[in-house]
């Protein structure tokens, strides 16, 4: 595992970031690389820590720690440091189908539980990993590897995005025939439409991936949504197997005065109708402007974050993003050990670039929107917040209550809301007549993804709420094991 006395040794190194100032004149990946000498350094710090809890993959606290689909991480940091990177990305691929994504957009829960981490920065686990695989596609050592034979059965993947991804490459490796529908335009779900280029390139990246998938053998079908365009009982009929991945894409709302005004808007309208206008190489309008604008962004999340990144790539006048929780400690709090997740300070990409531009962090904590004011026109003009503080209620729940005299205006002209999602949009779930648990998912347990219907299985978001991309690959990966075994009655599937 490294060297065994890196870890003393070396000091925690990440490659540089391009300047906040200069990345949002474009819409380019602002991650640079690391030289090769650096990256050895850098593996050379995962220690012979006995139990690599880095790979465990468990839920503590309702939060993952560990890696959820049990990346072999020590054994490709020690062929790094050793220079064996064909052997490392064998390793990598072993467990991850796209690492070039989750090394991107990924927020490393296993260096949030890297045994180091107790009492010195956790080893660079998620630099490391993207290195491995950038490096195989700069050198040939990623190609097309379609299956020997075909067993004729026919699969059905609802959903292009992470876990449907994962889910047909597993599947197709198995032999089956996969098809993968997808109502947008293009594939790639999430990792296309709900991630901004600047953090995951997409023709780059991500359409380089489904490339080679679609060589592979994975049938690509855009443009079609299932229970509207495509009756979902001629999938069924048509179809061996069936696998929802549709993700939880009904975002919460905030139902207060003035919510229908004219430049209120949900996060994701916002950033799809951006990128799509990216791809389509012109600005024609058919996008939500945050040029000139004083913008608020309400949610603290990643979603949040991209929502800043991308208003300051249009050149917005001000930016203030509300957060309705408190600012987040510089260190571990006493209840928060190790390894769970670190819930710490942290200035994200978007953030960055907004202290850099006017000078400071943009989040305000402990604050919240009551009104929406508008002109004469339905324009939105400003936005009414106060102060919070969190208090129990006569059932002993906690909640969020405004604080007296606290009240603020804030001029804007765009908001964007950014609050997180409810579960999945339900027409197809209805027309399908599947079964549903109390918070609007797909029913179906983990480990066996099987729902109410007839071979039909769920995964991903669709199935747990939302989460994480590491999470979605989880799934995806273990729907398609349990697919092929209703299939086949066994499966080699991991």
């Amino acid at each position: 595992m490294g060297k065994p006395t890196g870890f003393i040794e070396y000091l925690r190194e990440i490659p540089a970031d391009r300047a906040p100032l200069e990345r949002i004149r474009d819409w380019n990946e602002f991650h640079l690389h690391m030289p090769e000498p650096a990256l050895k350094t850098q593996g050379a710090r995962c220690m012979d820590c006995g139990v690599p809890f880095c790979h465990t993959g468990t839920l503590i606290s309702g939060m993952a720690s560990g890696c959820p689909i049990h990346n072999l991480i020590p054994e490709w940091n020690d062929l790094v440091y050793r220079g064996l990177w064909k052997e490392a990305l064998e390793r990598l691929h072993k467990t991850n189908n796209f690492p070039e994504f989750t090394g991107r957009v990924c927020p490393a829960p296993c260096e949030g539980s890297c045994v180091l981490g107790i009492n010195a920065p956790p080893v660079t686990i998620k630099n490391i990993e993207v290195a491995i695989i950038d490096h195989g596609w700069a050198n040939n050592l990623v190609v097309a590897e379609p299956p020997e034979k075909r067993t004729g059965k026919k699969i059905a993947v609802v959903g292009s995005g992470p876990a449907g991804l994962c889910a047909a490459a597993q599947l197709n490796k198995a032999g089956h025939t996969v098809t993968v529908y997808e109502r947008a335009d293009r594939p790639g779900g999430l990792l296309m439409y709900g991630i901004p280029n600047p953090k995951l390139d997409k023709e780059q990246v991500v359409l380089r991936r489904i490339d080679l998938l679609k060589a592979e053998g994975v049938n690509f079908v855009c443009n079609t949504e299932v229970g509207k365009n495509l009756p979902a009982e001629k999938l069924l009929a048509e179809s061996d197997a069936v696998i929802l991945a549709t993700g939880a894409t009904k975002p919460r709302d905030l139902p207060i005065e003035g919510r229908h005004l004219k430049g209120v808007h949900f996060a994701m309208e916002f950033l799809t109708a951006n990128t799509k206008s990216l791809l389509d190489r012109h600005r024609n309008g058919d996008f939500i402007d945050a040029t000139g604008k004083d913008v608020v962004v309400i949610g603290g999340g990643d979603t949040g974050t991209d929502c800043v990144g991308t208003s300051m790539r249009h050149g917005c006048n001000s930016l203030v993003q509300l957060e309705i929780l408190a600012k987040p400690p510089m260190d571990r709090a006493a209840d928060n050990p190790w390894p769970e997740w670190p819930k710490t300070y942290k200035m994200d990409y978007g953030q960055e670039e907004a202290a850099a531009k006017f000078g400071g962090d943009p989040r305000v904590y402990f604050t919240t929107a009551t009104r929406f004011e508008g002109d004469a026109k339905g324009q939105l003009k400003a936005v009414h917040v106060v102060s919070v503080e969190w208090k129990k209620n006569d059932k002993g729940q906690f909640g969020p209550v405004p604080v007296p005299g606290t009240e603020k205006v804030l001029p804007a002209q765009l908001v964007l809301l950014a609050m997180g999602f409810l579960g999945p949009e339900q027409p197809l779930l209805d027309s399908l007549n599947v079964e549903r648990d109390p918070r609007s998912n797909v029913k179906a347990d983990h480990g066996k993804y099987t729902t109410s219907i007839p071979k039909v299985f769920a995964a991903g978001d669709c199935r747990r709420g939302q989460s994480l991309v590491v999470w979605a690959f989880n799934e995806g990966r273990g729907a398609a094991r349990e697919c092929d075994r209703f299939l086949m009655g066994a499966t080699d599937l991991p």
